[in-house]
């Protein structure tokens, strides 16, 4: 029997992580001088990468912890303070400072092809991401749970395509303020989510303390 909560609970730290919302004015402010329809393929390309990234993680992700000799329950604990350092500046309306430097920001307004990295990597599907779905990717190999983690990666992705799809005229609708307050609320999630993690992690580290 399929846990449908949990799939749900993987479908929404993802969402929450990767926060299509709060891209739209990083989205905007680094497609300003781009027509409607390379807007539109920037969108396009963006979202392939993410689907992609983040199934290949799912699929790929635990192969590569083996081969460098890191146990999940280690991944864990650092996927878990990656996650809390990213949600303390969601909460802060900072957004994803673990993920991208400032010198990356510059460089990116430089680029002329920017979908997939900065946008898709490190912005949307960066570490955070990518540490969520092999932890949950862990637990359990059955063809099905690997399956539907992929469809909340492809749904993620769509909802990012969507996002990003209609960022202008979202951008003038809807204030920096709003975006903002979802981003805390987002953010709010992955903090919780992210103790989940750690104390998972140092239960199987050190299942004494667990007892």
């Amino acid at each position: 029997m399929i846990d449908w909560t949990v799939h749900i609970k993987i479908f929404t730290t993802l969402l929450a992580i990767v926060n299509p919302l709060g891209i739209i004015p990083f989205f905007v402010g680094l497609t300003a001088g781009m027509g409607e329809t390379e807007r539109k393929r920037t969108a396009h390309t963006t979202s392939i990468a993410v689907a992609v990234v983040l199934t290949v993680a799912t699929l790929l992700g635990n192969p590569v912890l083996k081969f460098f000799g890191v146990s999940i329950a280690s991944f864990k604990v650092g996927g878990g303070i990656l996650l809390m350092l990213m949600s303390i500046d969601m909460m802060q309306a900072r957004y994803k400072h673990t993920n991208q430097t400032p010198e990356e920001a510059q460089e990116a307004e430089e680029k002329e092809s920017i979908a997939v990295v900065p946008i898709a990597v490190p912005l949307l599907a960066g570490p955070g991401a990518i540490s969520t779905v092999i932890i949950y990717a862990d637990q359990s190999f059955h063809p099905l749970h690997i399956g539907l983690i992929i469809l909340s990666c492809l749904l993620v992705a769509l909802l990012t395509w969507a996002s990003l799809t209609v960022a202008a005229p979202v951008s003038r609708l809807m204030s920096r303020t709003s975006i903002n307050i979802a981003t805390r609320l987002m953010g709010l999630l992955l903090a919780a989510i992210a103790v989940e993690f750690i104390s998972g992690g140092i239960a199987q580290l050190l299942p004494g303390m667990a007892r």
